[in-house]
């Protein structure tokens, strides 16, 4: 079969569209034929090494498909199916082969190239507004790039709950989208300094939460933003990773955190419970998933290369 194939860690240029061995699943596996994978920020990072893999190795995360070969010990799930996953290495493919317990149902109603967008991104930012600091009515947050995939997801999951939304962007189409998802305050953080833009609507120490996929560029400015108790979550590193810093700057009793979804769909119940919210919502038509580009898979430099230049909007898709 045909997937991405990475031998060496390094820039786009790694990233070879090539013949590979097709898997052979095993007894609790099942086969799916992909029909979209999604492109996440930790892509890149298991490309460069940050996150080390084994090499050589099958990019991708997550995707979604139609399941066409079962192993002897599953029988929950059947040929035919159509699914989704969000933790299986390999998705970068024209097939996978993965654990049944890790795929959920996608239900009629939600497109397989929309459920492959959101299984990370989604279930991030439902855990990132339902456990991590669980918003309520009336909080204040900041969300930093918010024309981005986890950012226009969490701007809308932020105005169902009632909470007051801060948002960065980086240009007027970007603010645009932003605003068109819910943010009450979009600021343009090429223009002016965002946690000026920020004081001046809100005064200063305003926020209950910022929630920064972004990291060094915008941690410690941040940090100044948050009321007395507030949590900065930092849960991405688009534009590095955050400097390290003292526990006595993390005065007046701030708290710090670095989630990852893999911990917060650790069991079955929880992985189920975060992506039925998310189909539901976009059965529904309460949630908007913004597709930004689809790519053939053949061209993932191309798509490593726009998404690490910031110039995606929403989701984009890899499709075999």
């Amino acid at each position: 079969m045909k997937a991405i194939q990475i031998t060496q860690t390094g820039g786009p240029e790694v990233l070879t569209w090539t013949d590979v061995d097709e898997p052979t699943p095993g007894p609790d596996q099942v086969m799916v034929e992909v029909a979209a994978a999604g492109l996440n920020y930790i892509d890149t990072y298991h490309r460069t090494g940050l996150y080390p893999m084994p090499l050589p190795f099958v990019p991708g995360l997550e995707g979604a498909g139609t399941v066409t070969e079962v192993g002897s010990d599953v029988d929950d799930v059947a040929v035919g199916d159509t699914v989704a996953w969000s933790a299986n290495i390999g998705s970068y493919a024209e097939h996978i082969a993965l654990p049944a317990a890790s795929t959920v149902p996608v239900p009629d109603g939600v497109a397989l190239d929309e459920a492959a967008a959101v299984m990370l991104q989604g279930m991030t930012a439902h855990y990132l507004v339902t456990d991590t600091f669980p918003l309520g009515e009336g909080h204040r947050c900041l969300i930093h790039a918010g024309a981005g995939g986890v950012g226009l997801l969490l701007i809308q999951m932020a105005k169902m709950i009632g909470a007051e939304v801060f948002t960065t962007v980086g240009t007027p189409a970007k603010a645009e989208l932003a605003a068109g998802a819910g943010a009450d305050h979009v600021i343009l953080y090429r223009d002016v300094d965002f946690g000026d833009g920020v004081e001046e609507i809100a005064g200063e120490r305003a926020l209950d939460v910022v929630y920064d996929g972004v990291g060094k560029s915008v941690f410690r400015r941040s940090l100044e933003l948050l009321k007395p108790r507030g949590m900065m979550v930092n849960f991405g590193n688009a534009s590095g990773p955050a400097e390290p810093i003292s526990p006595l700057e993390l005065a007046p009793s701030l708290f710090l955190t670095r989630p990852s979804l893999f911990h917060y769909i650790s069991t079955r119940e929880e992985l189920l419970r975060r992506s039925g919210d998310l189909f539901a919502w976009i059965a529904d038509d309460r949630l908007d998933v913004r597709i930004g580009e689809r790519i053939p898979m053949g061209e993932a430099r191309r798509a490593h290369e726009i998404l690490e230049g910031r110039q995606t909007t929403g989701k984009v898709v890899l499709t075999p």
